[in-house]
């Protein structure tokens, strides 16, 4: 495997950083990203710069995400910001209000729109923001030739209707080429594959699953795990998805 060729996009649940901060940090490097997707970024007292601090103790620049809905995009240094906005979702009464951040990034020669996302715990409110946000994202990807990969905290597990949805026009990385055994909650005592990564129609992937690092630091830093998924565009490997 060659790492020069690809983009290597991770997803992360951070728990607001609300436990150890250095642990975090050290996971991140371990990911190695090119650009990584967070969830539950903080977003209360000082949140801009909780969020500058995490990614320049990970060797990352923060690329876009608004307060509320809790999702960010991160980069690295070598990786090229095209595009970056960011969306509120549409409001359930009584219900967290949720977002999606998205960049257009390039590296190595492969360019994607990815989207960071954390869908709700209610079945409702997950099935219809999956559809907002890839609403959201056909444009963005048409205007700049870039395949989408959702990448975030799903709340649900394979098979599951939001699962479904996206893997009628995505494809699950973990299963085209899965490292480890994916499960990814609760991080001390994983039983469950919450979190994922999703890529489109013109991008193949090499692997997609958990990364190599102390488990005290995994333990230490969050209540999920990460998960990294190399990809490549269409010419190296036999593609995947079916568009979006």
């Amino acid at each position: 495997m060659i790492r020069a060729t690809m983009i290597r996009v991770g997803t992360y649940n951070v728990r607001s950083m609300y436990d150890d901060t250095a642990a975090l940090a050290r996971v991140i490097r371990a990911m190695a990203p090119d650009v990584l997707c967070v969830q539950e970024a903080p977003r209360l007292v000082r949140w801009r710069r909780r969020r500058a601090e995490l990614a320049r103790s990970s060797g990352l620049r923060v690329v876009t995400g608004r307060r509320f809905g809790g999702v960010a995009v991160l980069a690295a240094p070598g990786t090229r910001v095209i595009h970056a906005e960011s969306h509120l979702l549409r409001p359930f009464t009584g219900l967290e209000r949720r977002g999606v951040a998205v960049a257009v990034v390039e590296h190595a020669g492969t360019r994607i729109t990815a989207a960071s996302v954390h869908l709700d715990l209610h079945p409702a409110a997950r099935i219809s923001h999956a559809a907002e946000i890839m609403r959201l994202l056909r444009p963005v990807s048409q205007r700049y030739d870039a395949p989408i990969v959702i990448a975030g905290d799903v709340n649900e597990q394979p098979g599951e209707p939001v699962w479904r949805y996206f893997t009628r026009g995505l494809a699950d990385c973990y299963a085209c080429a899965p490292v480890g055994d994916g499960l990814t909650f609760t991080a001390r005592s994983p039983s469950k594959r919450l979190d994922a990564v999703f890529a489109g129609a013109g991008l193949s992937v090499r692997s997609c699953g958990g990364v190599d690092v102390d488990l005290a630091d995994l333990h230490a830093a969050t209540d999920h795990l990460p998960v990294v998924a190399d990809l490549a565009a269409v010419g190296t490997h036999a593609a995947v998805g079916m568009g979006a």
